[in-house]
């Protein structure tokens, strides 16, 4: 249980609710009691050049080092647990890509006993299904299990799942869009090769995302912009996106900031078990910087959320506040959870501090626990 004892965490600067745009604030003091935050004030700076934060949110995570998500149990989950909160993660969805239908029930059944359990552990706050209901755009997912969307087996999902990812020129995206919207499943759009006037549609419908912009959908064309130019376009739509420089050149991650500013973007890692060298049922093997199936198609990344924290500022040139808020608030915005992802009174005490000069991670906090120091 979180302890009653009030902690102070002291920062040189914060990323705090209603500042300007791209800037921080400090120095501060954070009150933190019973695992939430208690006061936020004006403090003496600590001289020590830190950076507090909310904790990190990540939407997309298909595997950790060699833990795959799609398999892992018992000590499984306690083993992410130590490698997300190691990179600032506090809270996470767990990302299971396309495979048989019959093979999502038992891993939502314990995705759902990982989210149960306490502790100061990142919190697992649901399922994201990447899969099987995409568009042309199939990427490394088995263009063999990928199926027309079917309302039914939606329509019967656990309450677990937080977040589906569909193909928008599936005959029934709309239909699908409608009734997961209407359950409070978050709709994203991805691996698709729609246009961009399908993607409207399936926007209206109520999809409030798109699933790592620029990979895995058709190109950015002047006279088509496909789904691509309709999120860049599209003022409720939160992109989320893969900053590994890797996935996406530094010029296009700076664009979309730009575009869509931080509020909305949301980075996510999209990492899977590369060590363990597999992705669902298909082989991967680390080459450049990213996993890859054998004939060099790109399989998720081994990016963790605190480097693609600093690959945006460094490498994009993003405003360190705007980089901070694309990996806390912003994703934790897509599901509604207002109990996350800033620091104010009365939200959950998930903090980072970070070192200001390398961006480094010094401390993840869970609820007002140390749950990671370095």
């Amino acid at each position: 249980m979180p302890s009653t004892t009030p902690t102070i965490v002291r920062a040189a600067a914060a990323l705090l609710p209603g500042r300007p745009a791209g800037e921080l604030a400090g120095p501060v003091e954070i009150e933190v009691r019973d695992g939430r935050i208690v006061d936020v004030r004006s403090g003496s700076d600590p001289g020590d050049g830190t950076v507090a934060a909310p904790g990190f949110v990540d939407l997309q995570v298909n595997g950790v080092d060699d833990v795959d998500v799609a398999i892992a149990d018992g000590a499984d989950w306690d083993r992410v647990d130590g490698l997300l909160a190691a990179t600032g993660v506090t809270a996470w969805l767990p990302t299971l890509v396309t495979q048989r239908l019959e093979r999502y029930g038992p891993a939502l059944e314990r995705i759902a006993t990982a989210s149960a359990r306490g502790g100061p552990r990142p919190t697992v706050l649901g399922a994201h299904l990447e899969g099987p209901f995409l568009g042309q755009h199939t990427g490394a997912h088995d263009p063999r299990r990928v199926l027309p969307i079917d309302l039914d087996w939606l329509a019967e999902l656990p309450e677990v799942v937080a977040l589906v990812t569909i193909g928008a020129e599936q005959h029934d995206a709309v239909a699908a869009t409608e009734a997961l919207a209407a359950r409070g499943t978050v709709v994203s759009i991805g691996h698709s090769g729609a246009t961009s006037a399908r993607a409207d549609e399936v926007f209206d419908a109520g999809a409030t995302m798109v699933t790592h912009l620029f990979n895995a959908m058709g190109p950015l064309h002047q006279r088509e912009p496909g789904v691509a130019g309709a999120a860049l376009a599209d003022d409720r739509v939160v992109a989320g996106l893969i900053a590994d420089l890797v996935h996406v050149h530094p010029a296009l991650l700076r664009t979309a900031f730009r575009t869509k500013g931080a509020d909305r973007i949301a980075l996510v890692t999209d990492a899977v078990a590369w060590r363990a060298g597999h992705l669902a049922a298909a082989d991967v093997t680390l080459v450049d910087g990213a996993p890859r199936l054998a004939d060099g198609t790109i399989a998720g990344s081994a990016l963790a959320m605190d480097v693609a924290v600093r690959n945006v500022v460094g490498a994009a040139g993003v405003p360190l506040a705007d980089a901070l808020t694309a990996a806390s608030t912003t994703p934790a915005d897509v599901l509604g959870d207002r109990s996350r992802g800033r620091i104010e009174v009365g939200a959950r005490a998930d903090l980072v501090v970070l070192d200001r000069a390398d961006l480094a991670l010094r401390r993840t906090i869970v609820a007002g626990e140390v749950a990671w120091e370095g």
